[in-house]
């Protein structure tokens, strides 16, 4: 049954919000107090696109963080996740097959699974299996304030987040300070695993029915993190290891990145003017200027990679799915502020000049709502390796090359800015740009667009994503895709492995090798030109660093999709 987006959306805004407060949405098990201490609600889309068969609900499980964290908001002492799982499959968890258990990347969060764990549960059911996806929200996700994005309207979703609009009775608070953020001061690796292993042993309360079932991962990030967590002895003594990480965990699988306690594999993929902290400050410099508020809480830049430009991405998905291939307003229905006015210039510039003038604007263009969100997240557009996806390609009227901010055919940075050439629309105020979809790219009616030197700027083998897909992951799901509020301490963590506080958490180190591994590389993802060969390593040819999520389950090369060919493979039987 179809339901329209205004009224799935309403209806999921109340069911949520009736969860958060009340917790009386499929109560699994009370406390001492008879308070809810888990929620699962179903998840309604305006359609699940190509994949059927699939059931998706969004799970809550409370697990309040120590006191030492300080004051918080109450639903951040509740870990969420996405549950996928096979229509025709058991619905306990218990009985199925495998549960694949993921943890999301940096600025990513659980909505960003969808495409790739539908694909694997549809898959892996056509080969007999029953499996769940459990796609892990972190944490701090539950600062976040989706009723404006929920409302299905872009206009009253920006009326709510810019101009005081009320929405279902609320008003946004406005986007988190600093000085709001005390508690994710602590909110480094450590209480991230631990968050992973209560969320594991509250849902499956068996250690070996865990040990024999489940498989843990990650994307980019999140191979680090389930490095650490591989790693982990979760009860403070080493000499007992059924609380182990290792032993949680059937097998091990990374979606472009490694399951590693090191972040050399992704080095170069974080832009050098975030506000992450100078490192060589040491570990406890560090830890008490978070605690103390002088360095940010918060991962996040002056313009482009912050709460609200994050927020701004689902406002056009919004668009995308509404009325995707209708003239977009969104560019000049947006209030013109420094962050937006900025990160339209670094996004949409042609050249140096562009940017620097800012003429021709992104609203002086005439751009469908499809094309907005593909120039928001496309390979060929966003300078940005880490955001890029391959949904397909401008069209409708005269395309040039984007040398801003690096020119096209160098090899500056790959790892920060991808591979692909980058293009740009050249006609102010004139024909309307239409967006090709993945799968139109190469058909008899594409004018091959090609860059100044001579090179296709695309073509079918390099695109994967399903601009659809992208734009109902982005603003439909409960749990967001692309995340607001990442806590710097993760990262400064991770970036500090060699100080005592950091090593002391790495109990177990054969964790790593203790269990099998599959690694999924995107042929042109973070890296790119070095793949690690030892790890024998399935490679998505064409695929960027979020096509391995993102990837629709049919391809242009009429192959099965390799990332969810692979995950059914490995689901099947881990070696």
């Amino acid at each position: 049954m179809k339901t329209s987006r205004s009224r799935g959306s309403s209806w999921r805004s109340t069911a949520l919000a009736v969860l958060l407060t009340t917790g009386t949405l499929t109560v699994a098990a009370p406390d001492a107090r008879g308070e809810s201490t888990r929620t699962e609600a179903p998840v309604t889309l305006s359609s699940p696109g190509a994949v059927a068969g699939v059931t998706e609900t969004v799970v809550r499980v409370k697990a309040p963080l120590p006191a030492s964290f300080g004051a918080r908001p109450a639903a951040c002492d509740w870990l969420s996740y996405l549950r996928y799982r096979s229509s025709d499959g058991p619905a306990s968890s218990a009985d199925a097959d495998r549960i694949l258990v993921a943890q999301p990347g940096i600025l990513e969060g659980a909505g960003a699974f969808d495409s790739v764990a539908r694909n694997t549960v549809a898959r892996t059911a056509e080969r007999g299996l029953h499996i769940e996806f459990w796609a892990l929200d972190r944490r701090s996700n539950c600062l976040e304030d989706h009723t404006g994005t929920d409302s299905g309207d872009q206009h009253t979703a920006v009326d709510y987040y810019y101009r005081g609009k009320q929405v279902e009775g609320r008003t946004f608070a406005g986007f988190l300070g600093n000085d709001k953020l005390g508690w994710m001061a602590k909110l480094g690796i450590e209480q991230t695993v631990r968050d992973q292993y209560a969320l594991l042993t509250a849902e499956l309360p068996d250690q070996g029915l865990r040990e024999e079932k489940v498989l843990c991962g990650g994307h980019s990030l999140g191979g680090v993190i389930t490095g650490y967590f591989a790693t982990a002895d979760f009860d403070g003594n080493p000499a007992t290891t059924a609380d182990a990480g290792h032993r949680q965990c059937a097998g091990y699988f990374a979606l472009d990145t490694t399951v590693s306690t090191s972040l050399a594999d992704l080095s170069g993929s974080i832009p050098d003017d975030t506000n992450l902290p100078d490192i060589g400050l040491g570990y406890g410099v560090v830890q008490a200027g978070l605690d103390s508020g002088v360095l940010p809480r918060s991962l996040s830049a002056p313009v482009l990679l912050n709460a609200e430009t994050m927020t701004l991405l689902a406002i056009a998905g919004v668009g995308a799915v509404r009325d995707g291939g209708g003239e977009a307003d969104l560019p000049s229905y947006l209030p013109a502020n420094v962050n937006i006015e900025a990160t339209n210039r670094f996004l949409f510039s042609k050249d140096a000049g562009v940017f620097l003038t800012g003429t021709p604007a992104v609203k002086d263009f005439r751009l469908t709502n499809e094309a907005v969100l593909g120039a928001l997240l496309d390979d060929n557009s966003v300078p940005l390796a880490f955001l890029q996806s391959s949904v397909g390609f401008f069209d409708g009227g005269p395309i040039v090359d984007k040398t801003f901010p690096v020119a096209n055919g160098g090899d500056q940075q790959p790892g920060l800015f991808g591979t692909a050439y980058k293009a740009i629309p050249d006609r102010p105020h004139g024909p309307l740009y239409t967006w090709r979809n993945y799968d139109r790219v190469g058909d008899s009616d594409d004018p091959g667009y090609r860059s100044a030197d001579g090179t296709p700027f695309t073509g079918a083998g390099k695109e994967v994503t399903d601009i659809q897909e992208l734009a109902r992951s982005l603003a439909e799901q409960p749990l967001d895709f692309t995340e607001q509020y990442f806590p710097t301490k993760l990262v400064t963590d991770l970036q500090l492995a060699t100080s005592p506080q950091v090593k002391r958490l790495i109990v177990h180190p054969e964790g790593l090798t203790a269990d099998p591994t599959l690694t999924v590389l995107a042929g042109d993802g973070l890296l790119a030109g070095r793949v690690p060969a030892e790890l024998d390593p399935v490679v998505a040819d064409g695929y960027q660093h979020l096509d391995v999520l993102t990837a629709a389950p049919e391809q242009n090369n009429g192959l099965p999709e390799p990332v969810s060919a692979a995950l059914t493979e490995f689901a099947r039987e881990p070696k």
